[in-house]
């Protein structure tokens, strides 16, 4: 028997913005597996700066991730950023990003994007990028491609409390039009 592909939802946005937090509280609340940000994993591995030879493999590390968390789900799987912000990345930071990625990027594309805006105060977060002042320039660009790909976005602003709220809603409400089981969907 086949089963139906779970509802993909994607936190992304620029650095420090609350991503990994969020993503494993969805998780959490609607009994999903949560694929992890791979680039973080790759980075306190290689306890260097990146450059643009790491950019595939952080993107093939990022697609196995992935596929595991969907193997784990039935209805539902959370992602904790995925190839778009591989792209949005590599473009920014290193000029360009394989063509590969960027097709992948759009086969792959989420169901809802929850967008996390940099209005929360920076909190460094180990081995990354200690570059605050970039967020809004990054954010804009995760904005645009999202938009570009044409994936559903909701944008999460506020303080921790408001931005819960309005991704567990957000989640929520989209599951509900989908039809999907509204197990796990508690107070926390």
């Amino acid at each position: 028997m086949i089963r139906a592909r779970p509802l993909v939802i994607v936190v992304t946005g620029s650095e420090c913005t609350g991503k990994t937090t969020l993503a494993l509280e969805l998780a959490a609340r609607f009994e999903a597996p949560c694929s992890h940000e791979f680039a973080r994993e790759y980075l306190e591995r290689k306890a260097a700066p990146l450059v643009d030879a790491d950019v595939e493999p952080i993107a093939r590390g990022q697609v196995e991730g992935e596929d595991a968390a969907m193997a784990r789900a039935s209805d539902v799987v959370v992602k904790d950023t995925d190839l778009v912000s591989t792209v949005v990345y590599a473009r920014h930071y290193y000029g360009a990003c394989p063509d590969w990625i960027q097709r992948a990027a759009r086969e792959r594309l989420g169901d809802l994007y929850l967008l996390l805006h940099p209005d929360v105060p920076w909190v460094a977060d180990g081995l990354q990028r200690d570059r605050p002042a970039e967020r809004m320039t990054l954010h804009a660009l995760f904005s645009d491609r999202l938009g570009t790909v044409g994936a559903r976005v909701v944008d999460i602003t506020g303080d921790w409390p408001a931005r819960r709220a309005r991704a567990f809603a957000a989640v929520g409400s989209f599951l509900s039009s989908r039809g999907q089981p509204s197990r796990g969907q508690r107070r926390i």
